[in-house]
């Protein structure tokens, strides 16, 4: 059974990938939604990322991280299909993945027909020598991530308080409350999702019988324009992004609106600042020489100083790898939902877990089977 109708209010703290998706998912179900964040506008995190991939993680066993990560990979192409740009927000392009580590096999027996190894056509696509092992996935792509986001947040029933600062949330009556510095507060609703990337940490800490082991984690893209490749280069660019070792991608627009390539991004755990530093591009040139050896090459010199550019963010990870999502504890802390600890996945993960929370707020028939969802419900973390 669903909520009254005055009950469908939820307030939504970030308004990155996580947050734009709860929102956006509540929204079209006519919940009235506000979020709050502390940037200006879009795409000030995490979710700045220029250009990223959607695609599945595959194993022999087909594993638990492997079948979610199917599902959210589907479902943003479902989510980008519907609201986005084809050719210039997003493509369905299909991924190889050059697999360096020889771990990314996929199950024997395999009912998945969007991921298979790769034809030789394919691997030669790529640049690579013929016995390169490689798989091949069709149902996968290249997003930007900012562009999602503010379309996300465009849907009617979602407002949006940009430049507010949240210091504490508290349960207030028969809802939550939320407040800044000074004690203010910002909204109050029935509900509450915090989605907050690594700053729900700070959010979380004080309340009681929860423990959310949220660790930042630092990654940068180095990047550059097309039109500054010679023609000998271009020719060895893959007609598809290429992940494995990072990934790289082209033909996608930078910030600038120019089409450029893109490469990265680095991991650095336990970092809460994300400056974009020279190192970074080092090891991101080092990164493509890894995953796609000729171009590598090729483009030593388009990582010298005065023409790289790169983009720095902090993401945020659990210790299995998976995300933290809908309600923490009913009982305890009724009216408080989660979407945080997306990782490096955020594109691959943040509308499933948007849709989830959604489901379970709306009282409808969840998009996963109980046996993939214990492994993301936020109360995995809530001591008795």
């Amino acid at each position: 059974m669903s909520l009254h109708a005055d009950k469908r209010q939820a307030l939504v703290i970030g308004a990155g990938l996580s947050g734009s998706a709860v929102a956006y998912s509540l929204a079209t179900r006519g919940w009235a939604v506000t979020v709050i964040d502390k940037a200006e506008g879009p795409g000030a995190g995490a979710s700045g990322l220029p250009a990223g991939l959607a695609a599945p993680h595959v194993s022999p066993d087909d594993n638990v991280l492997s079948r979610i990560t199917r599902a959210g990979v589907q479902a943003t192409l479902q989510r980008a299909k519907a609201l986005l740009h084809s050719g210039t927000d997003w493509a369905l392009t299909g991924v190889l993945e050059h697999n360096l580590a020889g771990k990314r096999r996929l199950p024997v027996n395999a009912t998945d027909h969007h991921s298979a190894p790769a034809s030789a056509a394919q691997v030669a696509a790529a640049g690579l020598p013929p016995d390169s092992p490689a798989l091949w996935h069709a149902q996968a792509g290249w997003i930007r991530p900012r562009q999602l986001v503010a379309a996300q947040l465009r849907a009617q029933g979602v407002q949006v308080r940009w430049g507010q600062q949240v210091q504490g949330i508290e349960r207030r009556g028969d809802g939550w409350a939320v407040t800044n510095v000074q004690g203010q507060t910002l909204g109050q609703a029935p509900w509450l999702v915090v989605a907050s990337a690594f700053d729900s940490l700070a959010l979380l800490r004080p309340l009681p019988g929860l423990t959310v082991p949220l660790n930042p984690l630092r990654g940068q893209v180095s990047f550059g324009h097309l039109a500054d490749l010679n023609e000998a280069q271009r020719q060895l660019l893959a007609p598809f992004p290429v992940n494995g070792h990072g990934s790289f991608i082209s033909g996608v627009p930078t910030p600038e609106g120019l089409p450029g390539w893109f490469i990265g991004s680095t991991f650095e755990r336990n970092c809460e600042q994300a400056p974009v530093r020279e190192e970074d591009h080092t090891a991101n040139e080092v990164r493509l020489a890894t995953l796609l050896p000729a171009l590598g090459l090729a483009m030593a010199g388009q990582f010298d100083p005065e023409r790289v550019q790169g983009w720095a963010g902090v993401r945020c990870t659990l210790p299995n790898r998976l995300p933290a999502v809908g309600p923490v504890d009913r009982k305890r802390l009724p009216g408080l939902c989660l979407s945080t600890g997306m990782g490096a996945r955020g594109i691959s993960l943040a509308v499933l877990c948007g849709e989830l929370t959604a489901a379970w707020l709306n009282g409808e028939p969840t998009p996963l089977p109980d046996a993939l969802i214990k492994h993301l419900a936020a109360d995995r973390f809530v001591s008795a």
